[in-house]
């Protein structure tokens, strides 16, 4: 699979391919696929708990969540839980809201998981994106790492236009139109440019 999306490249865009010798065995290994929908809803509480957050103090306060419940989550037990008692764990006051809130859309029935893996990715990011505190980048982020989706890219990730402008030598500020033209050189694998790109900024710095 990786000589098939390398070879992609090659023959789309030289400049990722290059990059992409460098960095894909440590980029790609960041895909890892949760295939029991009954998981989901956990990683989603973990996206949203990283939101605007360094890798590290994310994992901090996630790990402090897990062990609210002994490693067993699920969405009436975090009904019941009170605000302050999710605050404690170092979310903000509006995660907190937004973690209470996808619990409550779950038992709702308006996030239908098990029907997850036969929806489009639009179709995904619009049902998610209904849910308070998951806006598109959360929705991307899940659609890459949770469900594996070969051909999904974040326009609004601060990380990718910053690594697209060093590579591509584009000016502060260019337009989403120059970027998506340039994406469509990658699909139907643009998750793994996206991937590339992350994994760039660390050849680069």
């Amino acid at each position: 699979m990786d000589k098939i999306i390398l070879d992609h490249f090659k023959n789309t865009d030289k400049l990722l391919y290059l990059t992409a010798i460098k960095v894909y065995k440590r980029a790609f290994k960041r895909i890892n696929p949760e295939k029991n929908p009954n998981n989901y809803f956990l990683r989603l509480c973990r996206e949203i708990i990283g939101q605007q957050l360094s890798g590290i103090v994310a994992e901090v306060v996630f790990t402090r969540f897990m062990r609210l419940y002994g490693n067993k989550i699920t969405p009436n037990e975090i009904i019941k839980t009170s605000h302050e008692k999710l605050r404690g764990v170092g979310m903000s006051n509006a995660k907190a809201k937004y973690i209470k809130n996808l619990a409550q859309t779950v038992v709702d029935g308006k996030l239908p998981f098990e029907k997850f893996y036969r929806l489009e990715d639009h179709e995904i990011k619009k049902l998610l994106t209904q849910v308070k505190g998951i806006g598109p980048w959360t929705a991307e982020m899940f659609l890459m790492f949770t469900l594996g989706r070969p051909d999904v890219f974040s326009y609004g990730d601060l990380g990718l236009g910053k690594a697209i402008k060093k590579i591509y030598g584009f000016k502060e500020g260019s337009n989403l139109r120059t970027v998506e033209k340039l994406a469509r050189k990658w699909s139907p694998y643009k998750t793994y440019a996206a991937l590339i790109l992350w994994e760039s900024l660390e050849e680069i710095e």
